[in-house]
């Protein structure tokens, strides 16, 4: 997965997903550059593969439809997406995204996130005991947390979360 810190041409998105295999899922490219005011990843849903229902509170999301299919569930409405299909995800709005049989190639932009900040967590001890651990739901690559339980991938950077048992 290359990625420049230049201005100019950073990739070939139809290359890219040309070059992606049905089965591979995940981040394919990604902005890098240092200083940016962006992010911005192309990500491969295989056949079948979905992210799960979530809100994003702060950030605008657009995607551009590489190639592929699928259907986006956003506020509660169905939409079919196709290659070239261009959406705008508005913060606070409830959405989910579904590769349809060919599997879906999508680039993301938004605003880049602050650095991640350490927080305590109000204890709950209404069942006592401590937090369940949340490792599984955490991105390697970009630091997000999964809100849902059951996601396979990130839905910011679309990278495969990890398997931890």
């Amino acid at each position: 997965m290359a990625s420049l810190s230049q201005p100019g041409v950073l990739a070939r998105l139809a290359q890219l997903s040309r070059d992606a295999s049905q089965d591979q899922g995940g981040a394919l490219w990604r902005l890098a550059a240092d200083g940016r005011q962006l992010d911005a990843n192309v990500v491969r849903l295989p056949p079948g593969a979905h992210v799960a229902e979530h809100v994003e509170p702060a950030l605008d999301v657009l995607l551009y439809i590489t190639s592929g299919s699928g259907r986006l569930l956003i506020g509660g409405t169905r939409q079919d997406i196709a290659e070239g299909s261009v959406v705008w995800l508005p913060r606070g709005s409830r959405r989910a995204l579904y590769a349809g049989p060919e599997g879906l190639v999508q680039l993301s932009v938004h605003r880049r996130r602050p650095g991640l900040a350490i927080q305590a967590s109000p204890a709950d001890t209404s069942e006592g005991g401590e937090h369940a651990c949340l490792l599984d739901r955490v991105c390697p690559e970009c630091g997000r947390l999964a809100p849902e339980s059951d996601a396979r991938y990130c839905g910011r950077c679309g990278e495969q979360l990890p398997d931890v048992a």
